[in-house]
């Protein structure tokens, strides 16, 4: 059996898979809030049997959560805890920008979706909103936009009289009162940013794309938005699972 993770700024993803790359377990957990004891308990509690496993594997975009995990597994395991950006990939994905720049996580969603043959911009919803452009099998770069919760939450802290929002996909553009108005600014904007992002990334490439949308908000707006695209909740893991093939 295999552990793979992804480590975000806001949650940590942990997955029991077997070799046949079938998804037996997923744990979630705040990443920043993690420690050795949280992580004994959890394995303890998932009943997950150390001495089977072969293969770890994490991306992360949190280097000190990552450390935490890596360190946990020092002591319990000789399986080496390896993290995608130490490793050579070159055989996978070629990568047009400067490798240290790009998030492992954004790294293993091109190459989940890799087929040599197709181009795709992955939406990521997460703490930040990401644009990432797949050429082939090309990583060309992408764009980072602000997270939709984050920003929420940060209008909600700095406007005394605006609650905290809980976002739902908006059938009219007016609002009628705080509420309405807020998430209509949202929904829509958003829905707005990514159209005109999609719209920018074909004129600048000349291009057609597959659009892929991942991450917390991405139901939302599957069917918001003018441009056709496909909802995939499991890119990142079937990155990693793709990857981990390559750690012999």
């Amino acid at each position: 059996m295999y552990i793979l993770g992804d480590i975000g700024n806001t949650d940590t993803k942990i997955f029991l898979v077997s070799k046949r790359n079938k998804i037996l377990k997923r744990i979630t957990f705040i990443s920043k809030k993690i420690s050795n004891n949280q992580l004994k308990i959890l394995f303890k509690k998932n009943k997950i049997q150390i001495n089977k496993i072969e293969k770890i594997l994490f991306c992360s975009v949190v280097p000190n959560t990552f450390k935490i995990i890596k360190n946990y597994f020092s002591k319990i395991t000789k399986v080496k805890c390896n993290e995608v950006k130490n490793l050579n990939l070159k055989s996978m994905i070629k990568i047009k920008v400067d490798y240290k720049q790009v998030g492992s996580d954004r790294i293993t969603n091109a190459i989940s979706l890799l087929d040599n043959k197709n181009n795709y911009i992955i939406l990521d919803f997460g703490t930040a909103t990401t644009f990432d452009v797949l050429i082939k099998n090309t990583y060309m770069g992408g764009i980072i936009a602000p997270g939709i919760k984050l920003s929420l939450n940060t209008l909600s802290d700095r406007a005394t009289l605006i609650p905290k929002i809980e976002l739902k996909r908006m059938k009219k553009v007016i609002g009628s009162n705080t509420l309405s108005a807020v998430r209509s600014g949202f929904f829509w904007g958003y829905a707005g940013l990514i159209d005109n992002m999609i719209n920018l990334i074909k004129k600048e490439t000349r291009k057609s794309f597959k659009v892929v949308l991942t991450g917390g908000f991405s139901d939302l707006f599957t069917s918001s938005i003018k441009s056709k695209v496909k909802h995939n909740q499991d890119i990142t893991i079937k990155g990693l699972i793709k990857i981990s093939e390559q750690i012999k």
